[in-house]
């Protein structure tokens, strides 16, 4: 299996929208990129820690590829809002992109670069490296499944 970890906003829409994609085998809510370790919601909510909501998922590349879910990453959310999808506001909600390999790093730049193209406003997604994975508290996980909705504002 293949690892990916991407953030578009709040992370029980995103983790929901993957679980359904065929080929992922896996995937956990959490938190990336910031610079406080072992945060929790709590501390994430406070927009100071730096850290980004995040879906880490495990795929198999036999089944689905990685642009493909560099495809879903982009159609589920506005990447061109800086720090804000829907009514969630703060860097915890930024568009990123973070990459496991010069592959997927390589990847994500071209597929940006011709979205790009096509919009009228600048993407402001971050495309940056993997760093430590905090994952979120029990309650987050498959937060809408366990809540019987089959989505949120995305």
């Amino acid at each position: 299996m293949t690892l990916a970890t991407f953030a578009a906003g709040c992370f029980w829409g995103v983790q929901a929208r993957f679980d359904a994609q065929p080929g992922v085998t896996q995937t956990t809510v959490g938190y990336m990129g910031g610079h406080l370790d072992n945060p929790d919601y709590k501390s994430v909510c406070t927009d100071s820690t730096g850290h980004a909501e995040v879906v880490q998922l495990e795929f198999d590349p036999a089944v689905v590829d990685y642009p493909q879910l560099l495809q879903l990453f982009w159609q589920l959310h506005d990447p061109t809002t800086l720090n804000r999808q829907g009514p969630d506001v703060g860097s915890q909600y930024r568009s990123a992109v973070f990459f496991h390999s010069e592959e997927q790093q390589q990847q994500a730049e071209a597929m940006m670069q011709q979205l790009q193209q096509q919009s009228p406003r600048p993407i402001v997604t971050q495309i940056v490296p993997a760093a430590q994975f905090y994952e979120a508290e029990e309650y987050h996980q498959k937060y809408l499944a366990k809540q019987g909705l089959p989505s949120c504002h995305l």
